[in-house]
């Protein structure tokens, strides 16, 4: 960590609370917008280089807090360029963000919970249980303390966690993202990924204008329970009337999420399916190659069935595309990031 303190960190602290800290320790309202700038826009490391705050009123303020940048733990780097991060997590495993770069783009898939409640069959995450709720400063800081930080253009929740089950950090993470007194990013920048947590993905959807991206993974409803859980609690026709509700035609996108295991979703019956279950939505769809995870009994279809998928859907009017997997030989890929334990790091 930059300042080497164990003091409250600044940085996840969005403009309100902010103010709330100046006004406490005795400064001028206006210094909550300078910080801000300072911490989000010039992304200093020390409280000392914020050079427009009095030296009173940096010491005051050192004297309680700091950044509060951690670096990474460590790091792993893909021969397709994918870099993963390791960070400090809490409970009794550490989380993980992907760096992916792509010609003009750089993304980079941050994690929002050590761990995750929701049980999905075929994710490496969610086997490690769930271990406690990353807090926005956690969040935030997998953004700013990577190297590539200031090259990023877009950012993906789709990391570690369900985004809508820790929806307070991260709806304050997206308004440090978006703000003009905080990163400044458009919004079309931003995607949130989930499995389908209604009253969660309501509020995101009524306060933000980022894309979401819906887990799906089979048009069926006992198929997809036995996948995911979450079937059972909001099954997935529930989620889609609640979509057709939002306009994603041009404010935002919204993607649909689609792993292709043999044998399992892969036929043109599900296909069909799909299509009449986003009927009306203005989805576009991702098929995903699954990333075989130890101890499952799930396989990957072929190309040849993923194709012949994706053209399906195409011709029922879907936008449907193959996304290209990126990390796999560094456990980066779609569902593959779990972290590690705490007693595991210490073995290092």
């Amino acid at each position: 960590m930059s300042e080497n303190c164990n003091k409250k960190p600044l940085i996840g602290r969005d403009l309100p609370q902010l103010r709330q800290i100046v006004a406490d320790l005795g400064m001028p309202g206006y210094a909550a917008t300078q910080i801000a700038q300072w911490l989000y826009e010039k992304r200093v490391t020390d409280i000392e280089q914020m050079t427009n705050l009095s030296k009173q009123a940096r010491k005051r303020l050192a004297e309680e807090y700091c950044v509060g940048l951690e670096p990474p733990l460590m790091k792993a780097k893909s021969t397709d360029g994918t870099i993963k991060y390791l960070f400090e997590g809490c409970g009794r495993r550490d989380i993980e963000a992907v760096y992916i770069p792509d010609r003009e783009r750089a993304t980079l898939c941050v994690s929002s919970q050590a761990g995750c409640k929701m049980g999905c069959k075929f994710c490496m995450t969610g086997r490690g249980g769930f271990q406690g709720q990353l807090t926005t400063a956690q969040i935030i800081n997998q953004i700013l303390s990577i190297e590539n930080s200031e090259s990023l253009t877009n950012i993906v929740f789709m990391g570690m966690g369900e985004p809508t089950d820790n929806l307070d950090a991260v709806l304050r993470a997206i308004d440090i993202l978006t703000a003009s007194w905080g990163m400044g990013w458009s919004p079309k920048r931003i995607t949130v990924s989930t499995v389908g947590n209604l009253p969660g993905l309501k509020k995101l959807l009524d306060l933000t204008k980022v894309h979401i991206a819906v887990s799906v993974h089979s048009p069926f409803s006992e198929e997809r329970f036995q996948l995911m859980p979450i079937e059972k609690a909001w099954p997935m026709r529930q989620l889609f009337e609640l979509l057709r509700g939002y306009d994603f035609a041009h404010q935002r996108r919204l993607s649909v999420e689609y792993i292709v295991w043999g044998g399992l979703n892969d036929n043109l019956r599900h296909a069909d399916g799909l299509a009449r279950l986003i009927k009306g939505t203005s989805a576009r769809v991702n098929l995903i190659r699954f990333h075989v995870i130890p101890d499952s009994n799930l396989k990957p279809a072929t190309t040849a069935v993923m194709e012949a998928f994706r053209d399906r859907l195409n011709t029922l009017g879907i936008t449907a595309t193959i996304r290209a997997s990126r990390g796999e030989d560094i456990m980066a890929a779609c569902g593959m990031l779990a972290g590690k334990k705490k007693d595991e790091q210490n073995e290092k």
